[in-house]
């Protein structure tokens, strides 16, 4: 898609009015400023594309930044997984990879400044009486008894909170702004709380640290950040934003613009929420291949391209909506179907021997790697006497429009010939099928064959020469309600018995026995998988369905959406 062919959402208006008027000389600065204290999921996908993709659209700047202000719940893994999933999602911060911890000392003389000015005031109110005083949405605050101390008092009270000379929560520092704000964030807020807490990058220097709204807008001013683009939540909060920067003289006033969230069908990207399915044991971690989680996500084998396109298509609109499934998946289906190697794979194995066919004989069949693209060139598939069909690809007594294989019944090896079903072998015991015994046509082998012999079905098989056994896990959606935390009862009620099948032992063509983790395929007529990167091993193959080839949960939404 071309940037002429991208939709004009409001943000692109806004840039291009802009760099139309020449304001901030034209540049276009953003950043994604994520908290290093939790894994990304699809959420931040869209705010990574966005950030990122304006600045790349506009030939300006985006800037990587870390929002690490709470050292108690903050890690290096997290940074690691972070900075992981924006490179794998194709984005480069080049030499702007910066943190909140940067302007540390810089926030500091700010938050003096203020004070000097009367804009800032220690309180000592303890939590509770604070939260009583700061009133409702529907009734005024009051002001802290705190609230007129002096310049010279405050300034004491403040250089010692940071000397380490009180306890945590014994004083914090607050903006003086206006008790009676019909909007809560203006009622005098938090701008530094003590902490006595190491940091992953000071140390102990300091033993107070800043609050995210005051940090935040500073942060942005530092960089020169033209346009700071935040999600709707942050909407009530533009005006401390803006309040702060213009009680400072800071290098550039940056533009807060917000838009809606995503939010996605039949999943939950609460961090609370995601932390108890994890904690609980209700998904193996935050890479468990059914997880919002981007880690998740690639494990799975969505690719970048995907969620880039999904990002795009989504939009950008201030209204918040939930958006259906339905629509990431077929991004993921689109971008697979063009690249994806095809390969053949039985999952639930049912023996075929061919009575006619040679005893030693292994022919080498060829089929192509992607039908669309003969540049791929062809794969190698053995043909031998004995076969394995899926297990569904065969019926006793099949309905009339049934196609595939049944007693008497003929039907096309893809790539391969036409078999006839002569004889049912099942276990003495059980009743189940064991064993199919076939013939085939020699005449009818595809692409060579001098047989003018037809037949509607096809389906795919797998030789026992050389098949390679695998692990497949067939992952679905991990709910079976499009909104689970819309709902009064408990969310994890809605979790899908059903989102994981594992088959232990599948059997590939030979061709995949070289497969490495995070090679994606095309199982012909199952749906995508890509190796598993984290359970795959030397000899150990473990494939995940990525996608089924069509979207076979297309009638439950419809029936979601009738309900309504």
């Amino acid at each position: 898609m071309t940037n002429t062919e991208k939709p004009k959402h409001f943000i692109r208006q806004i840039i291009e009015e802009d760099i139309r008027n020449n304001k901030n000389e034209g540049k276009v600065i953003t950043r994604f400023p994520p908290e290093p204290n939790g894994y990304l999921h699809i959420g931040h996908a869209k705010s990574i594309c966005l950030n990122f993709g304006m600045a790349e659209e506009y030939n300006g700047k985006c800037y990587m930044r870390f929002d690490d202000t709470n050292p108690g719940k903050e890690s290096e893994e997290y940074m690691d997984s972070i900075l992981s999933s924006v490179r794998w999602l194709g984005f480069d911060w080049e030499d702007r990879l910066t943190h909140a911890s940067d302007y540390f000392d810089r926030l500091y003389e700010y938050a003096i400044e203020l004070i000097k000015k009367g804009k800032a005031y220690v309180c000592s109110l303890p939590a509770d009486k604070m939260r009583e005083y700061r009133g409702t949405l529907k009734e005024p605050g009051k002001n802290s008894p705190y609230r007129d101390r002096s310049v010279e008092e405050n300034l004491e009270l403040f250089e010692k909170m940071q000397a380490g000379e009180f306890k945590e929560g014994e004083h914090v520092l607050r903006a003086k702004i206006d008790m009676a704000s019909p909007n809560i964030n203006l009622r005098d807020p938090v701008i530094y709380r003590i902490l006595k807490v190491p940091h992953l990058r000071s140390g102990d220097k300091w033993n107070i640290y800043p609050l995210y709204d005051y940090t935040h807008c500073l942060s942005d001013a530092q960089e020169g950040i033209t346009h700071s683009l935040c999600t709707l939540e942050f909407e009530d909060h533009r005006p401390l934003y803006d309040w702060v920067l213009d009680q400072l003289d800071t290098p550039c006033h940056p533009q807060q613009i917000e838009f809606s969230r995503l939010s996605l069908n039949y999943t939950v990207t609460s961090k609370r929420k995601l932390n108890q399915l994890v904690d609980k044991g209700l998904v193996s971690g935050w890479d468990d291949p059914r997880m919002p989680t981007l880690m998740g996500m690639r494990r799975r084998g969505y690719t970048p391209e995907s969620l880039r396109d999904f990002a795009e298509r989504v939009g950008i609109t201030k209204k918040e909506n939930y958006i259906e499934m339905s629509l990431l998946e077929n991004c993921v289906r689109e971008d697979l179907d063009s690249k994806a190697p095809r390969a053949m794979a039985v999952l639930n194995p049912l023996k075929v021997v061919i009575d006619n066919y040679p005893e030693d004989l292994v022919e080498e069949l060829e089929a192509p790697v992607h039908p669309q693209k003969p540049e791929m060139g062809n794969r190698k598939l053995p043909f031998s006497k004995v076969i394995y069909i899926e297990k569904d690809d065969f019926l006793v007594d099949p309905p009339k429009k049934f196609f595939r294989l049944a007693p008497d019944k003929e039907v096309r090896l893809r790539y391969a010939y036409i078999i006839k079903c002569n004889e049912v072998i099942k276990d003495g015991k059980s009743g189940e099928i064991v064993e199919l015994r076939c013939t085939y046509d020699p005449d009818t082998k595809s692409g060579t064959g001098t047989s003018t012999k037809k037949v509607k079905g096809v389906i795919h098989w797998v030789s026992e020469v050389n098949a390679v056994e695998a692990e497949v896990r067939l992952y679905d959606r991990l709910f079976t309600k499009a909104r689970p935390d819309a709902e009064e009862e408990d969310f994890k009620t809605f979790l899908n018995p059903d989102s994981i099948e594992t088959i232990k032992k599948a059997l590939l063509e030979p061709g995949l026995k070289a497969a490495k983790p995070e090679d994606q395929f095309q199982f012909e007529r199952l749906g995508y998988f890509n190796v598993d990167s984290v359970d795959s091993k030397e000899g150990t193959l473990v494939f995940n369905r990525t996608v089924t080839l069509r979207d076979s949960w297309a009638k439950i939404e419809k029936a979601e959406v009738e309900k309504k």
